[in-house]
Parts: C-alpha cells; structure tokens; sequence
C-alpha cells in the first residue's frame, strides 16, 4: 500500500540543539527511497508502507545511537485507493490555484 507520511521526529535529552539527530535521518529516508522534503517542523515521506515504517524505526534507532535516550515521535499518514498521488502533485494541485 503506498503511503505520504509525516515524520517529526524530537530527540529528548539531548540538549537544547538537536539538528544534528535530525540530519541523521536524512540519509536513511534517502536509502529508504521516501524522497523526504524537509520542512521547518517535520519531514515528509512517501513510498509503500513498510518502507516507511521500517525506515522511520531506523531513524529513532540512528537517534539512540547518538545518544540520545529518548525519542518522541508525531507522525501522520493518509493513503488513498482512488488514484496515485505523489507529494509533489498536492503540492501542484495548491499552487495552480494560486496558493
């Protein structure tokens, strides 16, 4: 099942700055094939399910490994079976508008 997906992802623990936790997700949503579009509060995904599940576990693992001992996660996740959608094409859908 394809999916869009937000990801924001906080590091608990670690300190006031946490940009380098989040930069370490960068590369795993990349190898995971999602193509992430990050944003000032979050990342967006997309891609089949288990992709995105199994790449957001591996972010919080990454995150761990950095050291921080917690993480809290908010994620959002919408899937459609009428037609396929891409993030680029919602995105385009708002700006023909004049959005």
């Amino acid at each position: 099942m394809k999916v869009t997906a937000e990801i924001c992802v906080i590091p608990l623990g670690a300190g006031v700055s946490v940009s380098k936790y989040i930069a370490a997700c960068g590369p795993i949503l990349e190898a995971a094939g999602l193509k992430p579009q990050l944003h000032a509060y979050g990342t967006n995904v997309e891609g089949e399910w288990d992709a995105v599940f199994a790449a957001f576990k591996a972010c919080h693992q990454a995150i761990h490994d950095l050291g921080a001992p917690r993480v809290h996660t908010a994620i959002k996740v919408g899937t459609r079976t009428d037609r396929e959608q891409t993030n680029a094409d919602k995105i385009a859908a708002v700006r023909d508008i004049g959005g």
